[in-house]
């Protein structure tokens, strides 16, 4: 017997609140009821966990890796990850299409081949991923050793977490890359979508509260520090008042530019090659290469 039955039928009072939350679960998304089942916020930051002990092995994960061991363990631990991401982008797939998961057979071959050519990228998200690390401890002078941006730097972290997304993003994956750099944003203060374009070895120095958006694009060796915003400016609308998705809206960083804690950069503007962008500087009109933006000095 179940407590429900032991304890007899719900009050009145409790009663109408379940049949309004019940009444409300369809009216925002629909209900899945059995349709379709959701990926597991859970599985998904695990996946990426195995991953980062992939990139860094010994840093994550296991960290008595023996050399002996290494190739068994990079096999097992990638093999694991690409089964668990398999299963979260059918999920994803059959979710999103309002499909049913189990008859959904696209879902699953989607599922296959995105497993197959994230598969075929780890090697260069892997590279990025180590330029970051070799950027950081070049240009932060507190940095005495690479393993301590690889262990406690929260740009790193964050950036990781949005190379493994923007791969997904690329690949068509609905849902799993927000879940992926949001964790990363709950867990650092850094918000970077999926979606924004990021060369190699970049670095976001301290971090906590950095928004780099869904359309900008970032060049090699960009150096950003706390509290920066890459933004849109505006939101253009359709007919009905909406705004129009997948547009073009963020900055476009070139390389080797460093922008300082606090500058605003907003709309479709290219922040010229070698630039530097002063602290608190609010910018919403393009940059020439090699420029020097700061804000007037007050007396």
């Amino acid at each position: 017997m179940t407590k429900a039955a032991e304890t007899g039928p719900l009050p009145a009072d409790l009663r109408a609140v379940v049949d309004e939350l019940a009444a409300g679960a369809s009216l925002l998304t629909g209900f899945p009821g059995g349709r379709a089942i959701l990926p597991s916020r859970d599985a998904v930051i695990q996946i990426v966990e195995e991953l980062r002990s992939v990139f860094f092995p010994g840093y994550f994960g296991t960290s008595d890796v023996r050399a002996e061991a290494l190739h068994f363990y990079l096999g097992a631990t990638l093999e694991r990850a690409l089964q668990g991401l398999e299963e979260q982008v059918r999920r994803a797939f059959a979710f999103f299409a309002r499909h049913d998961y189990h008859q959904c057979t696209h879902c699953a071959e989607e599922s296959r081949r995105v497993a197959a050519q994230f598969l075929a990228g780890v090697i260069e998200i892997q590279r990025l991923v180590r330029s970051d690390v070799e950027a950081a401890y070049e240009g932060d002078p507190a940095l005495k050793t690479r393993d301590e941006a690889i262990f406690a730097y929260p740009g790193i972290f964050a950036v990781t977490n949005q190379r493994i997304a923007h791969r997904l993003h690329v690949l068509g994956v609905p849902l799993i890359p927000r879940i992926i750099t949001e964790y990363a944003s709950t867990v650092t203060g850094i918000d970077i979508h999926p979606g924004a374009r990021i060369g190699e070895r970049f670095f976001i120095d301290h971090g906590t509260g950095v928004v780099v958006g869904e359309t900008a694009v970032i060049g090699a060796r960009v150096r950003l520090y706390q509290g920066v915003t890459l933004g849109a400016k505006s939101f253009p609308l359709d007919e009905q008042g909406k705004p129009i998705k997948g547009i073009d809206r963020h900055p476009v960083v070139e390389d080797d530019v460093v922008i300082y804690s606090g500058a605003t950069i907003l709309g479709r503007i290219v922040i010229g090659q070698g630039s530097s962008i002063g602290g608190n500087v609010w910018l919403t009109h393009p940059v020439p290469p090699n420029s020097r933006i700061t804000q007037p000095e007050h007396r």
